[in-house]
């Protein structure tokens, strides 16, 4: 069976959008921007319909690269600690230019804040806050030595809200302004 033969019927959305627990086992849902697959009880939050791919079975899903949900353990079993947080992180890589809060990353990635927090920081020693600060600094960094974009527009497509939010987190993690860190390693 090809992925493209398995479609997103209405009958389906209705049953991932009402948490329809009568409909696990007729299908699982993934979603293509967290690479997690879902039961259609899942009650994570729901995803764009254009998000969405349908799969027969779990071990299509996998077969795919996608993985299985922590929240409603659409593998059969828990996802481990360890590659719920590879799911984490590759997500944040992906979506750090979004506006994201814990309870967005949580959400989107099938877990509590809570838990999510707690996890992420047993396992990587920094918060998910902090990775996230991490991948917008480095992207930042990136753009001020090789773009003439400007201090603001920078800030911008790294995720930062505002400019000042981005020169005080980028002066907190390096040491100098953005000002300085590209007139220095420009």
């Amino acid at each position: 069976m090809k992925l493209a033969d398995y479609y997103l019927t209405k009958k389906r959305w209705l049953a991932i959008s009402m948490n329809d627990k009568t409909a696990d086992g007729e299908f699982f849902y993934g979603v293509t921007s967290t690479k997690i697959f879902c039961y259609p009880s899942c009650k994570s939050r729901l995803p764009k319909k254009e998000n969405i791919l349908i799969f027969k079975s779990a071990e299509e899903a996998i077969s795919h690269g996608y993985r299985a949900c922590k929240r409603c353990k659409s593998g059969g079993a828990t996802l481990p600690d360890a590659e719920w947080i590879e799911n984490i992180e590759a997500y944040i890589e992906e979506n750090f230019a979004k506006a994201l809060t814990l309870q967005t990353i949580a959400e989107d990635c099938h877990g509590s804040p809570y838990h999510l927090h707690r996890t992420f920081k047993r396992i990587t020693q920094i918060t998910p806050i902090t990775f996230l600060e991490n991948v917008r600094i480095t992207y930042a960094k990136k753009l001020l030595q090789s773009s003439a974009l400007s201090i603001e527009e920078i800030g911008k497509q790294s995720g930062f809200p505002n400019p000042s939010h981005f020169s005080t987190t980028f002066k907190r993690q390096t040491g100098l302004s953005p000002n300085h860190f590209r007139k220095a390693y420009q």
